[in-house]
């Protein structure tokens, strides 16, 4: 990532959708940020979980920034392998 010459506002990443390129399924938009404010790097990106309340935190799904493959137009393409989602077949 560090070749990409266009630059993007965080609050443009936030309007992609995010799609994992190991299975090609929509994960969602992203809800969040965590960044390390001594280097001005943003660490990872959260989703919101497929079944999820209101005003919980606890279920976000945290997608380290090393883990994004590539950002488009209107996409960002990330490896999601590894990473435990909370989806709802996943949910007794």
């Amino acid at each position: 990532m560090e070749d990409d010459l266009i630059l993007y506002s965080v609050n443009a990443i936030r309007s992609m959708e995010v799609i994992d390129v190991s299975t090609g399924s929509k994960l969602g938009y992203v809800r969040d940020y965590k960044v390390d404010l001594s280097n001005n790097k943003v660490v990872s990106l959260f989703l919101p979980s497929s079944s999820k309340g209101w005003f919980s935190k606890e279920d976000d799904i945290e997608i380290p920034w090393e883990k994004v493959v590539k950002i488009g137009v209107d996409v960002l393409i990330v490896d999601a392998s590894g990473i435990q989602l909370n989806t709802d077949e996943n949910k007794i």
